[in-house]
């Protein structure tokens, strides 16, 4: 009998979940992103990046659910 530990699916999608931890980095080096260029249709990049990283985020999360389920 194997348990839960052993199926190889489940020891590989836990290497996935640290993908979570780019988007972390990514937002919490606040010294790459504070600027003000270049704009994006009037936006300044300080918002528009944190805004990208949370599509990527959300598309990253629904990826990752549907990798691991």
């Amino acid at each position: 009998m194997s348990s839960a530990s052993d199926n190889p699916r489940k020891v590989i999608s836990r290497w996935w979940r640290w993908l979570l931890a780019v988007p972390f980095v990514a937002l919490l080096w606040v010294s790459s992103y504070n600027a003000i260029e270049p704009a994006l249709w009037g936006v300044p990049f300080f918002y528009w990046y944190q805004f990208l990283w949370l599509i990527i985020t959300a598309i990253l999360i629904i990826w990752l659910h549907h990798r691991t389920e």
